[in-house]
């Protein structure tokens, strides 16, 4: 039987992607806002005996209690199978608690959409590049999560920027490892950049663990936020003798100005980001290049679909 997917509105241009690729059926929500302020959401589309892939983000609480409405109504009106594909997971680097009394809002929000009620061929939450793996652990009772990653983008658009001879870079040493694994895909060398904390709890750059004299770097950071911590790394490189420095990034947020920021620093030749998150697709500047993620969801959900 065919698929059929459903998407917020925030990803209706990704779900129509994913859909096209997938060769799902394309299904209609309605919704509309009161004047209070209350969301009415409906699905237009028959979902009864259907295999069913929802599309959204936690981007803020209007998408993450969409998408959770939403999947608890296509569970509730008979779909066969909920397959929930996230791009991005709201709150994912608030996942540990630091501070006595802070709220691990990473597992909350787990314990939300694990609430949703299980269709009768289970439901499955498939999340993009996550800060940290563990959060997949939060997910509670038969839901099923799967961690995709979407390093055949990441490293097909790194080669585009930095050519056959570059070196892969972190903004930091706390990625060490996920650096290290894509650096060693690419046949390229790995660069860090060691942080200092002063008593005070500032952050100071120690410098660099490689030599970059005349290399050109590809940095890479999970998320781009407002763009301080990249600035910071690729002044570091820059200081050590690179020559030319580029940024990828899986989740490009992107705020508070932060694209001209990292444009005016002058540091960077161009920023690549995928559809992650739609404040990248808000963005139109050549500067910033954005590039699909819709394969890598389709792939998964064929593989999910077809067991």
């Amino acid at each position: 039987m065919t698929p059929l997917l459903f998407s917020t509105s925030q990803y209706a241009q990704l779900g129509t992607e994913i859909a096209q690729l997938l060769k799902a059926d394309l299904g209609e929500v309605q919704s509309k806002i009161f004047p209070d302020g209350e969301r009415y959401l409906r699905i237009m589309t028959e979902v009864r005996g259907r295999d069913v892939v929802l599309v959204g983000g936690g981007i803020n609480d209007r998408e993450t209690f969409d998408l959770f409405d939403l999947g608890c109504a296509i569970s509730a009106y008979g779909a066969r199978s909920l397959k929930i594909a996230m791009p991005f997971y709201g709150y994912q680097t608030m996942e540990r608690q630091v501070l006595p009394g802070e709220v691990v809002t990473a597992k909350t929000r787990a314990r939300i959409f694990s609430s949703i009620p299980i269709a009768p061929f289970g439901n499955q939450v498939l999340m993009l590049d996550l800060h940290a793996e563990g959060i997949a652990m939060y997910f509670e009772g038969p839901v099923k999560t799967r961690h995709l990653y979407a390093k055949p983008v990441i490293i097909r658009e790194a080669r585009a920027l930095g050519g056959s001879n570059f070196l892969l870079g972190s903004v930091d040493a706390g990625r060490a490892k996920w650096i290290e694994s894509l650096a060693n895909d690419m046949g390229v060398d790995a660069g860090f950049v060691y942080k200092r904390r002063s008593k005070t709890g500032e952050v100071s750059l120690a410098g660099v663990n490689v030599s970059v004299e005349g290399k050109d770097v590809v940095i890479y950071d999970d998320m781009i936020r407002s763009g301080s911590s990249l600035v910071q790394a690729a002044q570091a490189y820059k200081d050590q003798g690179a020559r030319e420095i580029s940024a990828i990034t899986t989740h490009g947020l992107f705020t508070d100005g932060a694209i001209d920021r990292i444009k005016k620093s002058g540091l960077f030749t161009q920023v690549v980001c995928t559809n992650s998150h739609p404040n990248a697709l808000a963005i139109h500047d050549p500067f910033l290049k954005v590039v699909s993620v819709a394969d890598v969801f389709a792939r998964a959900l064929a593989e999910s679909i077809s067991k």
